[in-house]
């Protein structure tokens, strides 16, 4: 009896931290079942995993992205896992998004002292005569965060933080910030959502585009290994983040600067029908924002992305006409 000899195991590329590597496994054991062969996780420290500074500083969350796509065009790795939105919107020439996974919640979440939810927060730092401070690096977060708390009649004071999932809580637990925000997906992924104290609704809070999606990227040329990976591709999900992403590049806005987007999909029950495309952009102060949405019909002879471009460029011009730009701070050259 002949012995056929194992096939190599496939290098799985994946950032070192607690989620990244959470949510490599959950991709590398999809691919060893599609593919038939094992997946081996190969750690990677990108510079945004080492710097201390903050992420709008040097250069958005597309510093989480650049060791894993070098390492990819060395060939060190065979495929890479990333969270869509580090992803720099505009495609590499050398590089291939073989699939987008079904994702998981886009939403953010609130993680409070007390047990609070953001209106309960707002009120009590009313009646405290001193503003609840709220944690987070981004943006986008403290544009909308701001605005909220001022359509309630109060404010909040949003400090920058950094940190993987347990330093940011940590703050909270420690009583040196009344909440942190973080997004669902990471706290579903990391088994914690039991400590989350409110699921921020997106008519509240839109999320970043692409946020909650993974990203399976491998070299253009291992077109094998890219049909291979192509199963795990959610048609939907691609569909969905390429209306956001694209809205986010017709912005020409790189990924720290903040922008909320989210398309819903509805269908009949046998097919998506329709799309809703909601974005958002304003000043970190939440003073003001531009917040618009178009929905559209998608017909059943779409590709998953003619439909979604078109709208995320449309929904992007008129927000632009609305005075988005002037908004951004920082924009992409």
């Amino acid at each position: 009896m002949t012995h056929t000899p194992e096939a190599p195991a496939l290098r799985l590329g994946t950032r070192r931290s607690k989620l990244a590597m959470a949510q490599s496994g959950l991709v590398a054991e999809q691919v060893r079942r599609v593919t038939g062969r094992p997946v081996e996780l190969v750690e990677i420290t990108t510079y945004g995993d080492t710097s201390r500074e903050h992420l709008a500083q040097i250069g958005g969350t597309g510093v989480f992205v650049a060791a894993l796509r070098e390492a990819l065009l060395r060939g060190e790795i065979d495929f890479a896992v990333h969270s869509l939105k580090d992803l720099p919107t505009a495609p590499h020439d050398d590089l291939l998004i073989a699939a987008i996974p079904p994702r998981a919640d886009a939403r953010d979440v609130l993680i409070a002292r007390d047990g609070l939810d953001f209106e309960q927060l707002v009120r009590s730092s009313r009646t405290a005569g001193k503003a609840a401070t709220v944690g987070t690096g981004s943006p986008r977060r403290m544009a909308q965060l701001n605005a909220w708390a001022l359509s309630l009649g109060g404010r909040v004071e949003t400090v920058p933080i950094r940190g993987n999932i347990d330093t940011r809580i940590g703050y909270v637990r420690s009583g040196e910030l009344d909440a942190v925000v973080l997004a669902a997906a990471g706290m579903e992924r990391t088994g914690r959502l039991d400590e989350v104290t409110e699921l921020l609704s997106p008519d509240a809070v839109l999320p970043a585009p692409g946020q909650g999606a993974l990203a399976v990227e491998c070299a253009s040329a291992n077109a094998y290994l890219a049909v291979q990976l192509a199963e795990l591709d959610d048609p939907s999900t691609r569909a969905a983040v390429t209306a956001e992403r694209t809205l986010l590049a017709a912005l020409e806005a790189g990924c720290s600067a903040p922008v909320g987007a989210l398309a819903d999909l509805r269908g009949d029950g046998q097919a998506v029908t329709e799309m809703r495309l909601r974005g958002v952009v304003g000043t970190t102060d939440g003073e003001t924002l531009v917040q618009l949405s178009t929905t559209g019909p998608v017909p059943a002879s779409d590709d998953g992305t003619t439909v979604p471009q078109n709208m995320g460029r449309e929904l992007a011009d008129e927000m632009l006409a609305k005075g988005a730009a002037g908004l951004m701070g920082e924009r992409a050259l």
